[in-house]
């Protein structure tokens, strides 16, 4: 089975903008983030292929780093357009399923990919990871890729669950704590830095926070 990740990035001086951090901490944070989701999904037996959707330059440069496939989405309209691009592109090069993953959830691991997958069925199934809050999507897994539209930023995860079961029985919900645990404001960063995971990302989001 192929299955392709998708990251769809928003341009990093736009993003995060509930955080309460200067422009360039913002950019760091988000650069960092981003670097350690794809390089965990480089090394993951389970992706055969990342596929970035995204215009920010650096973005770009860490996509080429990870050997990521790129693809321009140069009007940024939203994360569903980024995802329907990516779709696209893994049909038309023949994947079997995809997995969608935001860009700030820098504590995933393998394993974390690993554990989610357990619970496909093919030849058609949804897998939805919700947020912390039970208010997004930060893993969706489709098989087949076009199974269904994505619903993000529309109290996603009941949308994907509720829209998934109207074309496959094989729906489940799953929690994965490292997978849920995403930074949109002040509150989710400290709670990421007050988890005992991956020490050196750690040590890096603080010294951002260090520095003015």
């Amino acid at each position: 089975m192929k299955i392709a990740a998708i990251v769809p990035v928003k341009t990093f001086s736009l993003a995060k903008t509930r955080l309460d951090l200067s422009s360039q901490q913002k950019e760091d944070l988000c650069k960092i983030m981003l670097e350690e989701i794809l390089y965990t999904l480089s090394i993951s037996p389970q992706i055969e292929k990342t596929v970035i959707v995204t215009k920010e330059e650096k973005a770009i440069e860490l996509g080429k780093k990870y050997n990521a496939i790129i693809i321009p989405d140069k009007e940024e309209k939203s994360v569903n357009n980024a995802v329907a691009l990516a779709d696209k592109y893994l049909l038309e090069n023949k994947f079997d399923a995809s997995i969608v993953f935001p860009q700030d959830i820098p504590f995933i691991k393998t394993q974390d990919i690993d554990f989610m997958l357990n619970y496909k069925v093919p030849p058609n199934f949804a897998i939805v990871v919700p947020s912390r809050r039970f208010d997004g999507t930060n893993a969706l897994v489709r098989m087949p890729i076009d199974l269904m539209a994505t619903h993000y930023d529309e109290d996603s995860y009941k949308i994907h669950m509720n829209t998934a079961k109207e074309y496959t029985r094989n729906v489940a919900l799953v929690f994965v704590k490292r997978i849920m645990w995403d930074v949109d404001n002040m509150d989710d960063l400290r709670f990421l830095l007050e988890q005992n995971e991956k020490p050196e990302i750690a040590a890096k989001i603080k010294n951002i926070l260090e520095t003015k």
